[in-house]
């Protein structure tokens, strides 16, 4: 079965005329009729039954048509990994990006980065966060994504199975909408989070985390201290619609437009470096070396 007639396929169910798909695909009609009879030849059933309105899927139709966009994207994904395949003998360092795991870092050091490397180049890779992304990404470092920044601990390097150094330490801070009170001071004290909700994600992800729920929980009791699972876009909504106080570091200023992240007094910082394979490639092992080396 060739892709591209399933692409061609899918274009007139979603377009609803053979016309209409070849106009969008740049192919004459004439040659998308012959992409249908061909297709369906090889799937031994009539797909479309012609009509005055346009064309309606058979039930054969309509089942291929089910399985097809998966086929073609996974088809799609294929291709990309076998180019990756393909890259990593060419030097090329695949970074992982999401809001959470902002390359910036890696990208603002990079000119500095090549004068030790020169050979190696560098491709975003942008990916969207969720817990079973977090998992997999993390424990399969070296085959889709090298290496990704992030804020760790060693209980998540042991958890996930993966390696990291520390670039810098990032301060922990908090967001609050900007149409949040406490969104007109440029820094905060403990004190201004009392009578707040403060979002902190839950015990034992963390354990600087934790030293920091510690303390607020012996000391500061009159914070409202309300556990979530998972950093991801949803807690941001949430913060900024719910009018909270939300645990975040300096970096993740940029994620959600409504929320200004603002530094707290206190003494309370996590690490903030590269993840990366327990088994790192050559190419991998001499760009961590060029980035420590231009860090130190």
């Amino acid at each position: 079965m060739n892709n591209i007639h399933l692409e061609t396929f899918i274009h007139i169910v979603e377009a609803g005329s053979f016309n209409k798909a070849a106009e969008e695909l740049y192919i004459t009609s004439t040659a998308v009729i012959k992409q249908i009879n061909l297709l369906e030849n090889d799937v031994g059933a009539q797909l479309f039954e012609r009509t005055h309105r346009g064309v309606r899927l058979t039930e054969a139709g309509k089942s291929l048509y089910r399985d097809a966009k998966y086929i073609v994207a996974y088809y799609q994904e294929a291709v990309r990994r076998a180019r990756s395949a393909a890259a990593e003998k060419s030097s090329l360092i695949r970074i992982g990006t999401s809001p959470m795991t902002p390359a910036q870092i890696l990208t603002d050091l990079w000119p500095r980065i090549h004068e030790h490397c020169s050979d190696i180049s560098f491709q975003l890779v942008p990916f969207e966060n969720t817990p079973e992304n977090a998992r997999e990404i993390l424990k399969n470092l070296g085959q889709n994504i090298d290496v990704v920044t992030g804020i760790f601990d060693d209980t998540l390097l042991e958890v996930r199975g993966c390696s990291g150094f520390e670039i810098a330490r990032e301060p922990l801070c908090c967001a609050v909408s900007i149409y949040h009170p406490l969104a007109g001071k440029d820094k905060l004290t403990v004190q201004d989070l009392y009578g707040e909700n403060f979002l902190m994600i839950h015990r034992g992800w963390s354990h600087y985390v934790d030293r920091l729920r510690d303390e607020l929980t012996e000391h500061h009791h009159q914070i409202n201290i309300v556990d979530f699972d998972f950093y991801d876009i949803n807690i941001f909504n949430r913060c900024e619609l719910e009018k909270n106080v939300l645990l975040v570091i300096k970096s993740w200023d940029c994620v959600h437009p409504m929320l200004k992240v603002i530094p707290v007094e206190w003494d309370h910082s996590i690490p903030f470096g590269v993840l990366y394979s327990t088994h790192p490639s050559d190419t991998v092992r001499r760009f961590l070396g060029a980035v420590k080396t231009v860090i130190e």
